[in-house]
């Protein structure tokens, strides 16, 4: 939606730009120079020298502006690139997402489960659905969910880092999204609650918590206090796979199954299709709507979609730059032409007296553009070092561009 403080803001600036750069020559215009008219520029009146200094310098702040734009511009278009390069570690194609929050309509967390079962085995049955599964916490989707855990074999501490990012889901999760099982097994159906608790953990986990190649087999638990019992069996290990960022490191990460939370309340549903999954978004809510009528489907879109729409500002910004750096060269070689056509018609007589004395037409054209070269010159060596400034101080926003 619209913010009115930043429309007013741009109104007030549109407004303020024109009234500032049409007031001078307005001004200028009321006061026409009667001798120089009357000697038909024959001399050169006291101003003359600096309104060409002042010309010059305009035309050559807008080729600094434009090569600042330009470079800026680049740097976030390759930004943009590497982002657009990384590896997530899923197989977003032929997968879409949308969740459901049955605990907003009022469902008790066993009625939600048992919700979120019929779901599964109602997409499942949709034609052309390959695979489904749910998640607590949206995949790729800004979210960070975090716990001290106590790991098996790892000596922990108050001056320790013992933080993971945790997910729970359902049966079949990795083999949706496309995460390779590394060692041991994903989860089951049978894995509810009531039955041994299990969790599964990535190759960052392994690797933070020093489990080796035994990983499998070892206990853990979400730290509640001193005494914190390890009751969880770790029961396999997956490879590594983007979380909740494009540009995030992957973080270490247990996951758990959503069957075993005792308050759960939401979740946000995985489906594979065999064919394109644009297909099925609008046979999506029909099928919840089956279920509840009245449960609304949240942020229904394909994996693809979420994840531009999770690097949606390094889009807008890289937009936006090429647009404004465009704008700007094409100002700025409007400017420069203005002022190198109205130089030239000023020194009509200097040039006509030049060849009259001698002097050939390249070495008109030659000081003609040599005026031209040196504003380029000045202004893109003074852009190029504004853009290394703005380049440092917009570091956090480029992806991948350290050097």
């Amino acid at each position: 939606e619209l913010n009115l403080t930043v429309l007013l803001f741009a109104m007030a600036l549109s407004v303020g730009t024109g009234l500032l750069f049409g007031l001078f020559p307005a001004l200028h215009s009321t006061r026409p120079d009667l001798a120089s008219t009357l000697k038909n520029q024959a001399g050169q009146p006291s101003g003359a020298r600096s309104a060409k200094k002042f010309r010059t310098t305009l035309a050559t702040v807008q080729i600094t502006l434009s090569m600042a734009l330009l470079v800026m511009a680049g740097l976030f278009t390759k930004s943009l690139v590497n982002v657009s390069r990384v590896d997530l570690g899923l197989q977003i194609d032929h997968l879409l997402t949308f969740g459901i929050a049955p605990q907003l309509n009022g469902y008790t967390p066993e009625r939600s489960r048992a919700l979120f079962e019929q779901a599964e085995d109602a997409i499942a049955a949709v034609p052309g659905v390959t695979g489904v599964t749910a998640s607590l916490v949206p995949l790729i989707g800004g979210s960070n969910w975090g716990s001290s855990v106590s790991v098996q074999g790892f000596q922990g501490g108050p001056d320790v880092d013992s933080n993971a990012r945790f997910n729970e889901v359902g049966p079949g999760y990795f083999r949706t999204v496309g995460v390779p099982v590394l060692s041991g097994r994903e989860f089951t159906r049978s894995d509810v609650l009531g039955a041994p608790k299990v969790a599964i953990v990535n190759e960052a986990f392994v690797k933070k918590f020093g489990l080796g190649r035994d990983a499998v087999g070892k206990f853990m638990a979400q730290k509640t206090g001193k005494d914190t019992k390890l009751d969880t069996e770790i029961v396999g290990v997956v490879q590594n796979a983007k979380y909740s960022e494009v540009k995030a490191a992957v973080p270490p990460l247990f996951f758990l199954p959503y069957r075993q939370d005792e308050r759960i309340g939401f979740v946000s549903f995985y489906v594979r299709t065999a064919g394109d999954p644009a297909d099925l978004l609008k046979a999506m809510p029909g099928v919840i709507g089956k279920l509840d009528a009245s449960l609304p489907v949240d942020d229904l879109r394909t994996m693809p979609q979420q994840v531009r729409q999770n690097v949606f500002l390094d889009r807008l910004i890289s937009t936006l730059s090429a647009c404004f750096a465009g704008l700007a060269t094409i100002l700025a070689a409007v400017g420069l032409y203005g002022v190198l056509a109205y130089t030239v018609s000023q020194r009509t007589r200097e040039f006509g007296l030049r060849m009259a004395l001698g002097a050939d037409p390249p070495r008109v054209r030659r000081l003609v553009l040599g005026q031209v070269a040196w504003m380029t010159v000045v202004g893109g060596a003074v852009g190029m070092a504004i853009a290394v400034l703005l380049g440092h101080y917009a570091k956090s926003l480029l992806f991948e561009l350290d050097g």
